[in-house]
């Protein structure tokens, strides 16, 4: 049994970015008859948002995009919100500290930054952390936990002994990862990081396929040592290009005028949006209004292009026309 899952953060207003990375989601589970989960992201809670919850799935649904699971429709594997998850984090925190897999880290975000000049690894996770509290003594923690609350750290190194993480991608191929730096699975303020969180939520949900954002890719060789640290099963990943602005700049959330609100306020229907999004991504061979469920049945993964798409502004005018 297929099963996928959408995972959005409510920390701002969808965007299209957002959008196409859903819809190649749903249908790459609705083309291979899967389940979609529909899971809420919010682990941050200062970052987060109950208001953006709301409106990324108001603009789901407007674009026609439905799931099997949810916060809305419950399912066998609730709650949906990571928010009210996180005992199931601390369980799986528990289980590496009884296996030697972590280490306290008082490092502050000043000396952090100060190791900038390291190699850098992982884009969305900053430079390669050198292992300094890895190598304190028993008495060095106690004096230093006497000045700082520590974080937690994942240490890589015993998770698997090879030097790198291999997997294959079902759209970038195969991928070959270093075995990286250390990384912070419980922050200093008792906030369970997205690694940890995401990792547990998939295995418990029983995800089986991961459509997302190339911006994750290389955020993956951190989650499958805690796959493997953890003893659960991996998900196979497909990591889509991005969509880009026409200048070649990422789409985020700062762009207001390109999210769905703000297209649907200006008088943007599903269809047209829809019909850009699939032109972008390789499954139609110019923009026209089209239905998502109408585009299920020639789908297939390997028309998405490997390459990010740019939003031009021809794009914007159909989709406003």
């Amino acid at each position: 049994m297929i099963r996928c899952r959408f995972a959005p953060t409510p920390s701002g207003q969808l965007h299209l970015g957002n959008a196409r990375t859903a819809l190649l989601a749903w249908l790459d589970a609705r083309s291979r008859g899967g389940t979609i989960v529909l899971r809420i992201e919010d682990i941050d809670k200062q970052r987060s948002r109950p208001q953006h919850q709301a409106s990324i799935m108001q603009d789901l649904q407007w674009l026609g995009l439905d799931w099997d699971e949810g916060p809305d429709k419950g399912g066998p594997y609730a709650p949906y919100i990571q928010s009210e998850r996180e005992q199931l984090y601390a369980e799986a925190l528990a289980q590496l500290q009884a296996a030697g897999k972590l280490y306290p880290c008082y490092c502050s975000r000043a000396e952090l930054l100060t190791m900038a000049n390291a190699p850098h690894g992982l884009t969305s996770e900053g430079p390669i952390y050198p292992g300094t509290c890895r190598k304190l003594t028993a008495a060095e923690r106690l004096e230093r936990e006497r000045h700082k609350q520590p974080s937690m750290r994942f240490h890589m190194h015993t998770a698997a002994d090879e030097k790198t993480f291999a997997f294959e991608d079902r759209v970038a191929g195969m991928q070959r990862f270093p075995n990286g730096g250390d990384f912070v699975v419980l922050r200093a303020d008792g906030m369970f990081s997205y690694q940890l969180a995401v990792v547990v939520d998939d295995a418990a949900m029983g995800i089986t396929d991961v459509l997302r954002g190339a911006d994750l890719l290389d955020s993956t060789p951190r989650q499958l040592a805690l796959f493997v640290a953890l003893g659960l099963p991996a998900p196979q990943y497909a990591h889509v290009p991005l969509l880009l602005d026409a200048d070649g700049s990422r789409l985020a959330k700062r762009h207001r005028a390109l999210s769905l609100a703000e297209l649907r306020a200006q008088g943007a229907s599903p269809e047209r949006i829809i019909g850009v999004l699939a032109c972008l991504s390789g499954l139609l061979d110019r923009p026209e209004p089209v239905q998502a469920h109408e585009l299920v049945r020639e789908f297939s993964i390997s028309r998405v292009p490997r390459e990010p798409a740019r939003l031009q502004a021809e794009y914007i005018g159909f989709m406003l026309s």
